[in-house]
């Protein structure tokens, strides 16, 4: 459906732009902007930001920008008219309706989203009301979920008979072979019509985080097998790639700056019911890249809370590694054996899940003590143990060497310096043979050098203030810069002087030369140590009119020897010297006294 400018500048004009992100990422407000983490890839540093002004977005790290329809486009990864609906239905802006034959046409999707979310319903109001789901109220009261709950997480009853569903279907004029593309129903044998593919089940239903119902997962409450029956791969839905209650989570994400990952439907409710509301369930434990990408968009911080058993255990080390990866920080909960969150939160009340999320190991420490456990079982020998215990902090971060280095030796009882001793072992460079019989010395290259300190002061002057580079462009020419990398970025900033406000405008203008950006990045940082600090504008200005009269006097002192060796050689050949050279020579020497007797004088 095609949607015309007018409903869209009327979508855009009701959407606070940096309201509407913050409900997704963190926002810090720094001058003009509103600046986060990235949510379309992960960084250490801020480098979004969201310009409320202007109405738009721009990531300086991975260079994704545009209005707000166009972060719904990359976050949730929907077309322009999908994403225009969302944002249209939560500003309260009425599309126009489809006419017959577009209604026709209209895609599988969004039928499919339609039929999942008339069966929600139904099951909901059948649990609620339905005379048939009284052990189905038993059991919810059981678990000790609250009215409140169930109905925010729209939790249901799927009626113990054949057509209960196929009955509500049809009468609300439902095509069946969309509800069977959903997994809602199943065609029978001989092609005579359809039956209910859930019965007897509690229903729990799984929403995107653009707000649309797309899979279901029914649990059995007779002891039946599978204990789960979930929704099958669908147009709308692939397992491995969605989290249960993100569209939930999200907000509280933003706000705790952390998201608690559990295995199930029951354990995730169980923590909202408790007031971890940024709780979410993988929906079994292999967990996927798909799903730690779609976290980091939310939080840097994941709490791993699986089952406390083998197989909780191996799937929380493969999945520290997988949000790693994504460039999440994992942490560990570590829970009683044969606890699951769900079990722990209802025997022990919040304050004690509170307090496992507080004692949360992070994940290196986790892995080491996986390992440390197995060399302990194992019975190595000293020597032995030490070569694989250095094996196993190599692998980590180098910074982190020292700290995990004390940490494992204590934990195996061996001496630090037999750890440090196996990682020179360890390293076969340090047996290879030499090359060329030398005598072995050794050849220190010394670092690059900084380019000179006059380019970093410019450019750090205005960068931190960019409306001075429309002001002193015409007065410093960028064959002032010695340095080739600090030349093109000052002859970068100076052809688009007229646009530059703030320092995100800089970023905008160097784009994706990642060189530059990073070498601006130095110049901003306040620890820099060789360069000016500037603690306003006032001092920045200064210094930028320094170097202009600097360099005013570098060109009179050259004009000055200029004219002097010309003056020379005429009157070592005995040629006229002209008036105007003869004026302004004495008037160079007169300004360059001047100058000297200023660098002489007392400052007082």
């Amino acid at each position: 459906m095609r949607i015309d400018q007018t409903t869209i500048r009327e979508i855009l004009a009701r959407t606070d732009i940096g309201t509407f992100i913050g409900t997704y990422v963190q926002l810090r407000k720094r001058g003009r902007d509103l600046v986060g983490l990235c949510p379309f890839h992960g960084e250490k540093s801020p480098s979004f930001h969201v310009h409320p002004d202007s109405g738009y977005f721009k990531c300086f790290g991975c260079q994704k920008g545009g209005d707000v329809i166009k972060f719904v486009m990359e976050l949730e990864g929907l077309p322009f008219p999908e994403a225009a609906r969302v944002l249209a239905r939560r500003a309260g802006v009425e599309l126009a309706e489809e006419d017959p034959a577009a209604a026709r046409v209209r895609g599988e999707k969004e039928q499919i989203h339609a039929v999942n979310e008339l069966a929600a319903s139904f099951y909901h109001r059948t649990l609620r009301l339905g005379a048939e789901a009284e052990g189905a109220r038993a059991y919810v009261a059981k678990r000790g979920l609250r009215q409140e709950t169930v109905d925010a997480f729209k939790i249901g009853y799927a009626p113990d008979t054949w057509n209960a569903l196929v009955a509500e279907l049809q009468s609300n004029g439902i095509d069946l072979a969309i509800a069977e593309k959903a997994y809602l129903v199943k065609a029978r044998s001989g092609g005579n019509g359809y039956y209910d593919f859930y019965r007897g089940r509690l229903m729990i239903p799984t929403y995107a985080t653009t707000g649309e119902c797309i899979a279901f997962g029914g649990r059995s409450l007779d002891g039946q097998e599978p204990k789960y029956l979930n929704t099958g791969a669908t147009p709308v839905y692939t397992k491995g790639r969605g989290l249960y209650a993100l569209n939930v989570a999200r907000r509280s994400a933003v706000d705790r700056e952390a998201l608690v990952v559990v295995e199930g439907y029951l354990d995730c409710i169980a923590l909202h019911e408790a007031g971890f509301t940024n709780a979410v369930a993988s929906l079994g434990t292999a967990f996927t890249p798909e799903q730690a990408t779609e976290l980091r968009k939310y939080a840097e911080r994941i709490f791993v809370c699986f089952d406390a058993d083998a197989a909780g255990s191996n799937a929380t080390a493969k999945s520290i590694d997988t949000l790693g990866a994504a460039g999440c920080t994992a942490f560990v909960v570590q829970l009683p054996p044969g606890e699951d969150p769900d079990t722990f939160v209802r025997a022990n009340g919040a304050p004690a899940f509170a307090k496992k999320l507080d004692d949360a190991l992070p994940w290196i420490q986790f892995k080491l003590d996986r390992e440390i456990a197995t060399i302990l079982i194992k019975r190595l020998p000293p020597a032995q143990a030490a070569q694989t215990a250095e094996t196993l902090v190599s692998a980590l971060p180098r910074v982190e060497w020292d700290k995990w280095r004390v940490y494992v030796a204590g934990k195996l009882g061996l001496a630090i310096d037999d750890l440090r001793a196996n990682r020179f072992v360890n390293n076969p460079a340090n047996f290879a043979p030499r090359i060329g019989g030398g005598t072995g010395m050794v050849r220190h290259v010394a670092p690059t050098a900084e380019p000179p300190s006059v380019d970093r002061e410019i450019l750090a002057a205005l960068v931190d203030e960019p409306t001075l580079v429309a002001e002193f462009a015409p007065l410093i020419p960028s064959e002032v810069f010695t340095d080739e990398r600090y030349r093109e970025i000052y002859r970068a900033l100076c052809a688009a002087a007229a646009s530059l406000v703030t320092a995100s405008d800089v970023y905008a203008v160097l784009g994706d030369d990642r060189d530059a950006v990073e070498r601006v990045v130095a110049l901003q940082k306040t620890d820099r140590s060789s360069q000016i600090r500037f603690p306003d504008s006032a001092a920045r200005r200064a210094h930028l009119e320094r170097v202009v009269e600097r360099l005013t006097e570098d060109d009179l002192e050259r004009r000055f020897r200029e004219l002097d060796a010309r003056i020379d050689a005429a009157f070592a050949s005995g040629a006229a010297i002209s008036t105007e050279d003869r004026d302004e020579h004495r008037k160079l020497a007169i300004a360059r006294e001047a100058r000297k007797k200023r660098r002489l004088s007392p400052r007082g």
